[in-house]
């Protein structure tokens, strides 16, 4: 069944079909319509879930946690500050390898205020040991909320699945809705795991001499996690006929110069890149979907053949620069590859043009070796 629908949305009809059981719910812009949604299926009954109403971010992480350490399948969803708030028990989460899913619909954070796109506060929370996904369209993020739940309960790590505000929140487009048998064929209920039971006493979370071991067992199998999430992708597309990859690679193979970016400005570089191709001028784009774990091997194989590599960050960490850029020269480190140039744009929502990138590619031809991080749009 085919719908037209918002990015959120497709959140709240995915969390349907994989049928969540316990949803926490406190609401911030641009996320609030996926619980406001959601809260109306359990209303209605079409979803049979526990409900919670909470008081904070903070609070429906733990909720979450809660419940998924009672062994339900737990969903919600938050944004920006609400995410910065959450991060304490982001902890507690992939610590107790309790597999909740969450979606994050990325915002600025503040200060100062804006409620537009911007991937620094997903990006913020990538050492909590969280696996992060970041989508393109609502299709895409439809497919990956249920991809992350067979995800997440196979590996016991908590799984973000993150889409940008308002540029896929708040527009429409047509999004296959599957038949639940599909779905259930694909999702079965939750697999057999250790949880609470009162005829059978454990601790979670309890203080230990061998936490290092610990860490090292969330490392292991974060990176096992990416085998994991291939395998996944493959299963999801013999039944549905869709898959993503950790990158997708668009022109890669004989390209000269290789954007390489995030979320919905792969769209737009897509484009310009076709433009280029016409001219003669052999562009490529490399669209990262899998930010942690992250995936070097798929990246180094992607930009192995490129002589220059361009990569558009939309978000940035201050005093280091864009978070994407650092991560693709870090698993290109001594190696023979092209040197890489950083770029930041679109932060706080504002639009990534196809002029913008033109000007990039241009930048990045004539200028000899990378330099320093170059800032897109900024007023005068």
């Amino acid at each position: 069944m085919k719908k037209v629908i918002s990015a959120n949305q497709a959140v709240s009809y995915a969390v349907l079909a994989s049928k969540a059981q316990v949803i926490a719910a406190y609401p911030i812009t641009p996320q609030s319509s996926i619980v406001e949604m959601l809260s109306g299926f359990c209303a209605t009954g079409a979803l049979q879930a526990k409900f919670i109403n909470v008081e904070s971010e903070h609070s429906a992480m733990a909720a979450c946690m809660s419940a998924s350490a009672m062994g339900a399948r737990t969903f919600t969803a938050t944004s920006s500050q609400g995410l910065a708030l959450m991060h304490e028990v982001l902890h507690y989460v992939s610590g107790m390898r309790l597999p909740v899913v969450m979606a994050n619909v990325n915002r600025a954070l503040a200060s100062p205020f804006n409620l537009k796109a911007d991937l620094s506060d997903s990006l913020s929370q990538r050492d909590t040991g969280w696996l992060q996904f970041y989508c393109e369209s609502g299709q895409e993020v439809f497919d990956t909320i249920i991809q992350a739940y067979k995800i997440s309960e196979r590996i016991l790590l908590p799984v973000m699945v993150n889409l940008e505000g308002f540029i896929l929140s708040h527009t429409y487009e047509i999004v296959d809705i599957p038949e639940q048998s599909q779905v259930d064929l694909f999702l079965p209920p939750s697999p057999p795991r250790d949880c609470l039971d009162v005829d059978n006493p454990t601790m979670f979370g309890s203080t230990t001499d061998y936490y290092i071991n610990f860490r090292y067992m969330m490392h292991r199998d974060m990176e096992q996690a990416k085998s994991v999430c291939s395998e996944i992708d493959i299963e999801f597309k013999k039944i549905f006929g869709r898959e993503y990859g950790l990158v997708s690679p668009y022109r890669c193979e004989d390209a000269d110069l290789i954007l390489v970016t995030a979320g919905t400005i792969a769209g737009t570089c897509r484009v310009v890149a076709d433009r280029f191709r016409d001219k003669g001028i052999k562009v490529g784009v490399l669209r990262i979907r899998m930010a942690r774990p992250f995936p070097g091997k798929q990246i180094r194989e992607a930009l192995r053949g490129a002589e220059k590599v361009a990569v558009i960050d939309r978000d940035f960490s201050p005093g280091c620069g864009g978070i994407f850029a650092q991560e693709v020269k870090a698993v290109l480190q001594g190696l023979h590859f092209p040197p890489v140039h950083e770029f930041i744009a679109g932060l706080g929502g504002k639009d990534v043009t196809d002029k913008d990138i033109e000007g990039i590619i241009e930048q990045t031809r004539n200028m000899p070796n990378s330099g320093e991080t170059t800032w897109i749009g900024l007023l005068k």
